[in-house]
């Protein structure tokens, strides 16, 4: 390598931090530019392409203590030949190379980002292949850098429910990649309940394993019905007299009609609970949440002589 000029690469530069930066600032760095110029969120940019590898690059060394250590030396010495004015490439870079089988790792970071380097990582620069293609696994190959197999990310895609649906379970037909696959969505189900269908995600990376599909359930809102946790709640309506005098009244349920015992002297908006009328629970289908009805009291608008006179009594038995 010596004599043959290679460019070197500015690693904190890359990341914008300080060369006395500690691990936690570097990882920060990192994932703020990963995110910022992820392909994902740069469909089809190629400039973010590059500034996404190019900080992948910068992580993988700076981030790894042994490697670190070897760069801040290049570093050091670099610096001080072009400190003395010398042309960059008659630089000595044969102290720095590294020969054997060895090859990055990739230090994946995210938890929840679904593995970054899924897209994207490989391609390393000729400076990174030749000074620190020996410090890792066995990735490389003849000492070009391969990328590790690298399972897929997960994706999401949203789907809709009726309340009803959501009550009975149900399932819908996808078509992936011309392929019809029927999947059943669970009784129980809320909006946001996520349903997996394996391995119908975005392909791996290097022979890695596809990611999974996740449904994305919205309950659609229900004319009758609203739903809190398993709870459901309605309203209906009972005559003055009822309210007054007591009896019964039918309420609409999911399954059917159900009777409600309405109690002498309710009270406008009093709710009442009819246990196990509600949404089975997701994990528990046999075991169901509460309906809860609140009543609302229907006041005569036109009375008769007869009634008007009864109201009459009743007031001044009331003492109003």
């Amino acid at each position: 390598m010596n004599g043959q000029h290679m460019d070197y690469k500015d690693y904190y530069k890359i990341l914008g931090v300080d060369k006395n930066a500690d691990e936690k600032e570097i990882k920060k760095a990192y994932r703020k530019l990963a995110r910022e110029h992820h392909p994902d969120v740069n469909p089809g940019n190629k400039e973010a392409e590059a500034r996404f590898k190019e900080a992948n690059e910068a992580y993988e060394v700076l981030g790894d203590a042994e490697k670190r250590q070897k760069y801040d030396r290049l570093g050091a010495n670099w610096n001080a030949y072009q400190g003395a004015g010398r042309d960059p490439s008659g630089f000595d870079w044969s102290q720095w190379t590294t020969a054997g089988a060895g090859g990055p790792r990739v230090n994946v970071q995210y938890g929840d980002l679904n593995d970054l380097f899924s897209q994207g990582g490989g391609g390393f620069s000729e400076f990174f292949q030749s000074i620190f293609g020996g410090m890792g696994g066995p990735a490389a190959r003849g000492g070009a850098y391969q990328p590790r197999p690298a399972r897929g990310r997960d994706a999401e895609h949203p789907v809709d429910v009726t309340l009803e649906e959501a009550f009975n379970g149900t399932q819908r037909v996808l078509s992936i990649d011309n392929r019809r696959i029927e999947v059943k969505i669970p009784a129980g189900v809320r909006t946001g309940s996520k349903v997996r269908v394996a391995g119908e995600g975005y392909p791996g990376a290097a022979g890695g394993s596809s990611g999974d599909l996740f449904l994305v359930v919205q309950v659609l809102p229900h004319a009758a019905f609203e739903r809190k946790g398993d709870d459901l709640q309605t309203e209906t309506p009972i005559s003055l007299y009822t309210a007054v005098l007591g009896g019964e009244t039918t309420v609409a349920t999911l399954t059917g009609k159900a009777t409600l015992s309405i109690p002498a002297g309710t009270q406008p908006g009093q709710t009442f609970r009819l246990r196990g009328q509600g949404m089975p629970h997701l994990r528990e289908p046999s075991q169901r949440g509460n309906l809860l009805v609140k009543v609302q009291v229907r006041l005569p608008k036109q009375l008769n002589d007869r009634q008007r006179q009864l109201f009459q009594e009743l007031a001044s038995l009331a003492g109003d």
